[in-house]
């Protein structure tokens, strides 16, 4: 659709491989497209012979501490190039380091060039990635997106982005920090992607890196505008164009969320999603995704998304509900490969 972003690490995939310490069992690329997902019954029938967990804990206050330092007036709204950019940055840098996270290689920062939206001039993106080793298939990879770019400052008015994307961010860094203490049967890429709203720029370049190698990656997991919705409804939107991963998500909802799969069929009333964020690229390149979300509202990309607009209770649902989804995702495509 764009011009291809250029990755300017390409010697990172060896790294990876040896952080990873791949076992011989490592899928070939036509047993991969072959085991990314079980039968809807079989995947339904593990679920069902497992107690159920108890809801994950999650630290509500820090959830809101993170979005409100990534949608404070200092952060310029977030766009690439700006200095108030590169403070949300360091701040979720300084995040990874807090919450105990690995970086996927020799570093946590991995930049891109990619030519803007309206401009021929080239600009620089930094993804910044981190690494969870699986406790049981640590060669198969959930890679688990968040954009913590936005739109910046217009006509004198900063555009905060807190639901777009502040809350996505604060999501990956509560859901990292569970994975941490509990580690999940795969490993997770936890990515917090940047240039979304340049298109999709930073999801392109982490693919076409090969950072991670996609007969590696299982499946993405997006998430993009989490904290507020009037009747606390959150979409799965890709069960339509993968559904044996439906059965995954029934009974993932933790109260006071009520989860709801859709938003991924063309040519219906409902708006379709399969573009509409960092998950297009993994879809585009035959990589399963799951994309949570919230329907639009009358904040966004407007100066009003802040903060306080967030609805607290329901954002802490919303990431005790993705945390139980990786979890049953993470096991599903470790079962894959048996």
């Amino acid at each position: 659709m764009k011009r291809m972003t250029r990755f300017v690490r390409p010697s990172t995939a060896a790294a990876l491989a040896a952080l990873l310490v791949l076992p011989a069992a490592a899928l070939s690329a036509r047993e991969a497209r072959g085991a990314r997902c079980e039968s809807p019954g079989s995947a339904a029938a593990r679920l069902q012979a497992r107690p159920a967990p108890p809801a994950p804990d999650v630290d509500a206050a820090q959830l809101m501490r993170d979005v409100e330092v990534l949608a404070a007036d200092d952060m310029q709204g977030r766009r690439v190039g700006t200095p108030g950019h590169a403070r949300a940055r360091a701040y979720v840098l300084s995040r990874f380091e807090a919450i105990g996270l690995k970086p996927l290689t020799d570093t946590y920062e991995h930049a891109f060039t990619f030519t803007g939206r309206g401009s021929p001039a080239a600009q620089e993106g930094v993804n910044l990635l981190g690494l969870i080793r699986g406790a049981r298939q640590p060669a198969r990879v959930i890679v688990i997106t968040a954009h913590y770019d936005h739109i910046g400052v217009r006509n004198g008015e900063v555009f905060n982005g807190a639901d777009d994307n502040a809350t996505g961010v604060a999501a990956l860094l509560a859901v990292a920090a569970h994975f941490i203490r509990h580690p999940a049967e795969t490993s997770l890429v936890i990515a917090a992607l940047d240039a979304e709203e340049s298109g999709l720029r930073g999801a392109r370049a982490f693919l076409a890196s090969g950072v991670v190698a996609k007969d590696a990656i299982a499946m993405n997991v997006n998430l993009d505008m989490l904290g507020r919705d009037a009747q606390n409804v959150l979409y799965a939107a890709g069960t339509h164009h993968y559904p044996d991963l439906k059965p995954l998500l029934e009974g993932a909802a933790q109260p006071p969320v009520d989860l709801r799969l859709g938003h991924d069929v063309p040519g219906t009333t409902a708006e379709d999603w399969t573009s509409a964020s960092d998950h297009a690229p993994f879809h585009q390149a035959g990589i399963p995704f799951i994309y949570f979300g919230v329907e639009d509202f009358e904040h966004h990309h407007k100066a009003s998304d802040e903060a306080a607009t967030i609805q607290r209770e329901f954002f802490a649902g919303v990431v005790r509900t993705i945390i139980v989804a990786v979890e049953r995702l993470a096991g599903h495509a470790a079962g894959a490969t048996r």
